[in-house]
């Protein structure tokens, strides 16, 4: 059987069909090394490629070899050295290049270098993470169709005909063709009647007058009831229906007791966030919302970068939100997700409210809320505020990020895929 491979480069003069067997062959390797290598950047770099790399015993291939032990004789070509019945010590085996002792003995291969592109290394680090409660068909880069009806054609199967619309055309056709006939019949036959006042029924000329009529009501019976170019087809075409789009709300605290390391965490997140909701869903908004004692709308660059502070109420972050939602994102049309980053610390009566607004307006409207809770030693009052509607809600989450190291696996924990 003859194997064929498509060796022809691409446009930086590397095998790309050649590159993605090898990716999707190593696939675990090279996500664990993916992991691995993110752990050693920051967050705000993460839209880049990697060179990672992989064991070399991890890429070996498979191989029948000579077992220990035997006796067995073997003349290789170019032999100088060696005659038949002379003994050879095995070798004691390969070894990794990781290094080790200085030695005069041994050999090995150095661990395999690969070069991840952006794409692909993206793709690789979100590979099992999506929105939570994500209906399949909502979100889609490919468009889906309806057919609708596009008026009449003239083609078209049997089963399309118009039978309404095809006698009309028929009658509209009989009328048209017979007109000029049943015009001379009509004069022929006042012709007739007169004579007939005149002459006797066996006059000759009256015999040619009814011979004319004749022909000319045989014309007009001659007209066929339906033709084919009478027939008309139910005309349909494919309308691409509007595809259910979806919107996350990032909401984050930027009052007082949210010192730099905290924000710089929050911000770490949501820079995350973002970038894992850009890649895997083309479809979607992203709405910032920066608070203290007032909420506002911002831009990505606000969001991250403003230094504007105040003091803490985090229900009018959770009332603009609402508001938001209702005037721009209706619930039939839109899947709604929220993320909040906090350190938790809010006016004690503002807390109650917060809880409130979230089981009785924001909760029945989203499909997923996550809470994260930035805080270095004890929970504050919100997250006390926010356990009552975790244990009403599934689609409600918390989790807490203590430093820097903690953002991915909250991260990865909060957005997993869930299996089906």
């Amino acid at each position: 059987m003859s194997q064929f491979i498509d060796r022809r480069p691409n446009s930086k003069n590397k095998s790309a069909v050649n590159r993605q067997r090898f990716i999707k062959r190593f696939k675990e390797q090279i996500k664990k090394a993916v992991a691995e290598s993110v752990n050693k950047r920051s967050i705000t770099d993460i839209d880049r490629g990697e060179k990672i790399s992989i064991s070399a015993n991890d890429t070996s291939e498979p191989r029948f070899q000579y077992g220990e032990g035997g006796i067995w004789e073997m003349a290789h070509a170019g032999n100088k050295d060696f005659v038949a019945g002379d003994h050879i010590k095995r070798s004691s085996g390969e070894s990794s290049g990781r290094g080790s002792q200085a030695s005069n003995q041994g050999m090995g291969w150095d661990d395999f270098g690969f070069e991840v592109s952006r794409e692909e290394f993206l793709e690789l680090f979100f590979d099992d993470l999506a929105l939570p409660n994500l209906v399949k068909t909502q979100i889609t880069q490919l468009p889906t169709f309806k057919m609708v009806n596009a008026g009449f054609s003239s083609y078209g199967v049997p089963s399309n005909i118009s039978i309404i619309r095809s006698l009309k055309k028929a009658h509209t056709r009989r009328i048209a063709l017979s007109a000029p006939y049943r015009e001379k019949l009509k004069q022929a036959e006042d012709e007739l009647a007169e004579l007939l006042k005149k002459l006797l029924p066996s006059d000759p000329q009256i015999k040619k007058l009814q011979e004319k009529i004749s022909i000319l009501k045989n014309k007009v019976v001659a007209i066929p009831f339906l033709d084919p170019l009478d027939l008309r087809y139910h005309n349909r075409t494919k309308q691409t229906l509007p595809t259910t789009q979806a919107v996350m709300f990032c909401l984050m605290d930027v009052s007082g007791s949210m010192d730099e390391a905290k924000k710089d965490i929050a911000k770490r997140f949501f820079i995350l966030l973002y970038l894992f909701l850009t890649r895997n869903y083309e479809k979607i908004e992203v709405i910032f919302i920066r608070h203290h004692t007032v909420a506002k709308e911002v831009d990505e660059q606000e969001f991250f970068y403003s230094r504007e502070t105040g003091g803490t109420v985090v229900s009018s972050a959770l009332e603009l939100m609402r508001d938001i939602s209702r005037s721009r994102y209706p619930i039939d049309s839109w899947n709604i997700y929220a993320a909040q980053a906090s350190d938790g610390d809010n006016w004690s009566a503002d807390s109650p409210y917060c809880q409130e607004l979230l089981i009785k307006q924001i909760m029945p409207m989203v499909q997923y809320f996550a809470y994260i809770e930035i805080m270095p030693r004890y929970h504050q009052s919100l997250w006390e505020a926010y356990q009552p509607v975790k244990e009403q809600f599934e689609s409600f989450s918390m989790q807490t990020i203590n430093d820097l190291k903690d953002i991915y696996p909250v991260f990865r924990e909060l957005f997993k895929r869930k299996m089906e």
